[in-house]
């Protein structure tokens, strides 16, 4: 049972709640937009966004640079996490890259919640290409801070 039933909240309910978090996220995620990320998917603990890899993504190696691959699943880590519209942010992070992307490949990042308790939760993303290859496997820890994800945002103060 997730906390969100644990509230007295439908799948329903949990599910327009976590879409709502996702849409006042996208708003003010510049970063993300401005790589040209697509948010495909978000339920409660989990998130999906993809992102083309274009020419100024490419490293000196002709492959994707791996400090982007990570943006792409820490961006669909941090949407799954504040899928409950609990601020929410990561505390320990680490990547595992299996394959490199490459020039015109669209990556597809998928979250999933494994274990959320109190303040803290932990996230598996994998990274895949348009072929079903992994090309990364990532794991994020959170860590919930004070405040709501839909509510306005006037400081960057995080507790």
């Amino acid at each position: 049972m997730t906390e969100s039933m644990d509230r007295g909240q439908t799948a329903a309910e949990a599910l327009t709640l976590a879409r709502a978090a996702a849409e006042a996220m996208w708003s003010r995620d510049h970063a993300a937009r401005g790589l040209g990320m697509s948010l495909d998917r978000v339920a409660p603990g989990n998130a999906t966004l993809s992102m083309k890899v274009r020419q100024d993504m490419v490293n000196g190696h002709a492959i994707c640079h791996g400090g982007l691959i990570f943006t792409l699943a820490d961006t669909a880590f941090a949407y799954a996490c504040n899928s409950y519209n609990l601020n929410t942010v990561a505390s320990a992070c680490n990547i595992d890259f299996v394959s490199a992307g490459r020039l015109d490949d669209v990556l597809t990042a998928e979250a999933v919640e494994r274990a959320r308790s109190g303040r803290t939760g932990v996230y598996d993303v994998t990274v895949r290409n348009a072929s079903g290859n992994t090309i990364a496997l990532f794991r994020g820890k959170s860590y919930r801070i004070q405040g709501e994800v839909t509510a306005p945002h006037t400081s960057n103060k995080t507790d």
